[in-house]
C-alpha cells in the first residue's frame, strides 16, 4: 500500500519507505477491507461508516498507532478516524485492532489536508488531536510545521461548535510555536487561559518516547483550545 496525496509544493512530512513487517502486510490483507478509507471514495458519511451516532475523534498522524489504540479500547463510546502517511504504521494499527475487534477505527493512508478538502464533512469531530508532530527542527525548514495558521483555520472548520483541538510536542521550541499560532487564530479559546499551557489529560496515553524523555528530564507540552460555538 501506498500513501495517497495530491502534489503540493511544501509539506509537513517526508513520505519514507520503511520496511514493513511481515504481519503488517498481512494487515492490509486482512483489515484493510475493515477498516480503510480511500480518498478516492470522496466525500463520506460517518453515520453510515461507523454505523451508529457517537462522538468523533480525528488524529493526524498516529505514528506507530500505539496510544490510538489505547484511546480506541478505553473510549469505546468514541469512533475514531486516524490519518497516516506511513504504512507500517497503519499496518500496526489496523492489525492490533483487528485482534481486538475493535469497531470504532477508520483509517485513511493519505495527505491529512486532502482528506479533509475532498472526504470530511465539516463539523464532523468532537476532538482533533495532533500529537508529537515532526518539529522540523531547522530554521529553514520550520515553514514545514504542520502548525501554521492557514492549517488551523482550516481544522476549526471541522471541529463541532465547543470542541476541542489538541497539540502536544516535546520539542519546546515548537511548543513555543504552537502557542503563538493558536493565540493568534480567531475561533478558539485556550483551555488552560491565555497563553498557557494545559496538564496532560487523562484520555492521552504517555508514550513509551515520552517516558523516556521524562527521565532525561525533557519535557512535554500540552495545548488544548475549545472551538468557540456562535454564542461565545
Amino acid at each position: 500500500m501506498k500513501p495517497e496525496y495530491k502534489k503540493k509544493s511544501i509539506r509537513s512530512y517526508v513520505v519514507r519507505a520503511g520496511r514493513m513487517t511481515d504481519s503488517q502486510r498481512a494487515a492490509f490483507e486482512k483489515y484493510w477491507p475493515v477498516y480503510g478509507l480511500s480518498l478516492k471514495d470522496g466525500p463520506v458519511n460517518l453515520d453510515q461508516v461507523f454505523a451508529r451516532v457517537a462522538p468523533r475523534v480525528l488524529e493526524i498522524g498516529f505514528g506507530m498507532g500505539d496510544s490510538l489504540l489505547q484511546m480506541l479500547q478505553q473510549e469505546t463510546d468514541k469512533d475514531f478516524v486516524g490519518i497516516e502517511v506511513h504504512p507500517p504504521g497503519v499496518g500496526r494499527l489496523i492489525n492490533n485492532a483487528g485482534k481486538h475487534e475493535l469497531s470504532n477505527l477508520r483509517v485513511y493512508l493519505a495527505d491529512a489536508i486532502d482528506v479533509m478538502d475532498d472526504c470530511i464533512p465539516v463539523e464532523s469531530f468532537d476532538r482533533v488531536q495532533i500529537y508529537f508532530p515532526d518539529p522540523w527542527h531547522k530554521k529553514k525548514h520550520n515553514k514545514r510545521r504542520l502548525i501554521q495558521a492557514d492549517f488551523v483555520a482550516k481544522l476549526r472548520t471541522y471541529i463541532k461548535p465547543g470542541g476541542i483541538l489538541h497539540l502536544a510536542t516535546d520539542w519546546e521550541p515548537y511548543a513555543e510555536h504552537m502557542l503563538e499560532v493558536m493565540e493568534a487564530v480567531s475561533g478558539f479559546v485556550n483551555e488552560a487561559g491565555v497563553g498557557q499551557y494545559s496538564p496532560r489529560p487523562d484520555y492521552r496515553p504517555v508514550t513509551k518516547f515520552e517516558k523516556r524523555g521524562a527521565r532525561l528530564g525533557h519535557g512535554v507540552w500540552d495545548l488544548l483550545y475549545r472551538k468557540e460555538s456562535s454564542g461565545d
